[in-house]
């Protein structure tokens, strides 16, 4: 049973990495805290049930219908407390959903930037109409028809659309501790960034500054919340980490030292030695063949 339930989840994870779309029905008799961990897939929910959403540096507990909209770049969890919880789940790349270049990225959209409301309340009506949605996707999903990506690009469109006609819910509850609460979504974002599985997808969040833009705050206030929770800089935590993923990198893997050093953000393979040398006192050419 286990065996089969590994290859399920692996059939399910190449599947979305191969169309970059999947949509199914969610149905949960007990409660448990789900924390989304794709940080390449964008997801829509729309369920009913009591439940307490954490997302960023806010909170929000609901006992009806909501619609979501989750941000693989903003890391939340959803804890569900009723013991009966329906309803449907839209996961899609952004490649997926962007036809040109000229695109604007969802990150700068209302329903998936950090400063948004992702999250509203939904009427019996619209929750009627929005289950058809999803219902049609599903059935869709398994034809063969020859323009299926752009039929699900347009239920993804009028679920968007539907939603941006909505008033946001205002009940989002601000932590009680809005530094630390920022510092775990920090430290949850960093921890995101990694393992390194390819060379041709790089570490993207490298400073600070790219953290707080990310979370969409002043890189002061980002900085300074840190410290105070963790007793050390944002910049201090984003180097271990680094390091960390240098050292199995050059432990585990064939990479040379320049896909190495590239693919965990530095220009030049010249920075990534020096920025070995300065934390480990040798360069990372010695500490592989030491570790070999």
């Amino acid at each position: 049973m286990a065996d089969q339930l590994i290859r399920s989840v692996s059939e399910f994870n190449n599947d979305l990495k191969l169309k970059g779309f999947n949509v199914f029905e969610i149905e949960c008799d007990s409660s448990a805290t789900r924390i989304y961990s794709r940080k390449d897939f964008y997801k829509i929910c729309l369920t009913t049930g009591q439940s307490i959403i954490h997302y960023a540096d806010r909170s929000f507990e609901h006992n009806d219908t909501v619609l979501f909209f989750g941000n693989p770049h903003v890391p939340y969890s959803w804890e569900t407390i009723s013991t009966t919880y329906v309803g449907y789940t839209c996961l899609f790349s952004e490649d997926f959903l962007k036809l040109s270049d000229r695109s604007e990225s969802l990150q700068n959209s209302p329903l998936f930037k950090l400063s948004g409301t992702p999250i509203f309340i939904i009427s019996p009506q619209q929750r009627e109409f929005l289950n058809t949605i999803f219902q049609k996707m599903i059935e869709e999903q398994q034809t063969n028809y020859s323009y299926k990506d752009d039929l699900m690009r347009n239920y993804i469109h009028l679920i968007i659309h539907e939603a941006l006609k909505l008033e946001p819910s205002q009940h989002f509850d601000q932590h009680k501790n809005a530094g630390s609460r920022l510092a775990a979504v920090f430290l949850e974002l960093l921890e995101r960034q990694f393992p390194i599985e390819t060379i041709a997808r790089p570490l993207q969040l490298t400073t600070a500054q790219d953290y707080a833009r990310s979370l969409n705050v002043h890189v002061n206030y980002l900085n300074r919340a840190v410290n105070e929770v963790t007793g050390k800089s944002t910049t201090a935590h984003i180097a271990e980490r680094v390091l960390s993923e240098a050292k199995a990198l050059l432990q585990h893997t064939d990479w040379n030292i320049s896909d190495i050093a590239y693919a965990l953000g530095f220009d030049y393979p010249s920075y990534f030695n020096n920025f070995f040398k300065k934390f480990t006192g040798t360069n990372p050419r010695n500490f592989r063949l030491v570790m070999v």
